[in-house]
């Protein structure tokens, strides 16, 4: 379970059945998220002699046996990341390298075999190249893709699996919030965190997400859009969304970004905003960061916006932060730096704007 495994060979085995132009031009026409899916994915299986059975291969439902480990012991990570196409017809995908490397840390903590991060690439970008027509164009469309990997042992024990499949899909995306570039609605979960220290917050495995769920739908019952959580220890600094990381804009032009401690996902967008917003000028500090400052540097004017970021969702303006007995206003548009930053970085992955930083991996 090391990332110097030999880098995998994909074959390629095309459908007969492909989703009709007709039907895929209304799809791509309003995409919605991760509702509907490619005519391919690519899949390769792992057991202790290695990699095996590489390619991509017609979408199609997994059969699992009702014993399969996952099922069992959540033994399972994802990844996610984008391919856009530019104005003149090209198809990118954004820092496809630093997916493949967050996987293998990730598979690493969840005990996992480790995917070289060029077969990572090369798997996306085949997937790409396959369904390149069903990367769509205009406005914030995408092609989002998510490779996941998945013990698929059919066993029942408590110890790593010892036969693992690896898979990559892709499904056409509009605007993650349907309501689209507005500020949205935070809930404080305070009986609920999403991770402790020596846990799995760091990595990006299916088990945190289905912990989260319950203080998710605690911020729905509230009227919110998303949960923030706090440290699993003291119950004071502040960590991450449900699915993005934070960034508080203050007065004096600095933001502050919560620390990563081990129990915050290393963000691949939260890192591209740091060099982005070094290369505007501004102070970007990364240091714990407590509640009780949130509450009273917006209260006294110090913090100015505060905003989300992910891969799904961007970046996303907060405009309320709820708790059970309070709330706080931090406005009901987006903050002048939240777009600057916004429109800095799609302007690098729609191929707008210089890519100084060679993010950019094209694929067609």
């Amino acid at each position: 379970m090391t990332a110097t495994a030999p880098a995998l060979e994909f074959s390629t085995t095309l459908t007969s059945n492909p989703v009709a132009p007709e039907r895929r031009s209304e799809i791509l026409a309003n995409p919605g998220f991760g509702t509907n899916f490619t005519d391919h994915m690519v899949t390769a299986t792992w057991t202790p002699d290695g990699w095996r059975d590489a390619g991509l291969r017609p979408y199609a439902p997994l059969a699992l046996d009702p014993a399969t480990a996952v099922l069992h012991y959540a033994q399972a990570i994802f990844e996610g990341l984008k391919a856009y196409r530019h104005a003149d017809g090209t198809i990118w995908t954004f820092r496809p390298a630093a997916n493949g490397e967050r996987m293998i840390r990730s598979a690493h903590r969840m005990a996992l075999p480790s995917l070289p991060v060029e077969s990572f690439v090369e798997a996306v970008d085949l997937l790409v190249r396959t369904d390149a027509d069903w990367v769509p164009s205009g406005g914030e469309t995408s092609l989002y893709l998510r490779p996941f990997m998945f013990a698929s042992e059919v066993f029942l024990g408590v110890r790593p699996a010892k036969q693992v499949t690896f898979c990559v899909i892709a499904s056409p995306a509009g605007a993650y919030f349907s309501s689209g570039v507005k500020p949205v609605d935070i809930w404080l979960s305070s009986e609920y965190t999403r991770a402790a220290p020596g846990g799995t917050g760091a990595a990006k495995c299916a088990g945190n997400y289905a912990a989260s769920l319950i203080a998710q739908q605690q911020a729905i019952e509230h009227g919110c859009d998303q949960v923030c959580f706090l440290d699993a220890v003291e119950g004071k600094w502040v960590e991450e969304l449900g699915g993005m990381n934070l960034y508080f804009v203050h007065a004096d032009g600095s933001i502050v970004t919560p620390e990563l401690t081990g129990t915050i996902l290393e963000g691949i967008t939260r890192d591209s905003i740091l060099a982005l917003a070094a290369d505007r000028g501004y102070k970007v500090d990364e240091r714990r960061f407590s509640i009780d400052e949130w509450r009273d540097r917006v209260a006294s004017g110090d913090i100015t916006e505060v905003f989300a970021c992910g891969t799904a969702a961007v970046v996303t303006p907060l405009g309320r932060l709820a708790w059970d007995g309070g709330e706080l206003s931090m406005g009901s548009e987006p903050g002048p730096v939240t777009k600057e930053i916004r429109s800095a970085l799609l302007d690098v992955q729609y191929g707008r704007a210089d890519d100084p930083h060679g993010w950019m991996h094209r694929v067609v």
